[in-house]
Formats: C-alpha cells, sequence, structure tokens
C-alpha cells in the first residue's frame, strides 16, 4: 500500500478518535498513523478473514489499552473498507 491510503486510513481514525479526550495525554499518537499503518498491513496479511471491524478493535485496543467492541468499530471499519477497495486493497 502507498503512503495515500495509510494516510486516508489514519484520517478516518483523527475523525472517529476513540481515545477522546485521553488523546491529548497519548505520547507519540501522530494522527494514529501508527495504528492505521498496523490496521492496513492486517488486512493486506488477511488475518481474520479480513473483518476490518475485528482488525480495528483489536489494534486498538491493543495499542490503547480500551475496550472497544466489534460494534464500536463497525462504522470507521466500513470507511477503512470503501479505502481499501477504492485503492486496490486486499478486502
Amino acid at each position: 500500500m502507498d503512503e495515500k491510503v495509510f494516510a486516508e486510513v489514519a484520517a478516518v481514525l483523527r475523525r472517529w478518535n476513540p481515545l477522546g479526550e485521553m488523546a491529548d495525554t497519548v505520547p507519540d499518537l501522530n494522527g494514529y498513523e501508527i495504528e492505521a499503518s498496523d490496521i492496513v498491513c492486517t488486512v493486506e496479511c488477511g488475518f481474520f478473514g479480513n473483518r476490518v471491524e475485528i482488525i480495528v478493535r483489536d489494534v486498538l485496543n491493543q495499542a490503547f489499552g480500551l475496550s472497544l467492541t466489534t460494534k464500536d468499530c463497525v462504522g470507521p471499519a466500513r470507511e477503512i473498507t470503501s479505502i481499501l477497495r477504492k485503492e486496490g486493497g486486499f478486502v
């Protein structure tokens, strides 16, 4: 994937901002760029049958110690899926 895809996925995460007010206290958050990269790379590898909502949930929960549910992640996962399909991703 190219940098444009990572940037678009990071933009989805920033708009959603699952950390809420905690985002101001996370060192090196860097606009969710690392998490966006992790999500895209995990989708590319085909883990979880490319169920993007599960990938989003797991990446963010592991990265930040959150307790997001799969249901919490459905909206952003749909946006991410759309980006990956548009850019020729593996979804």
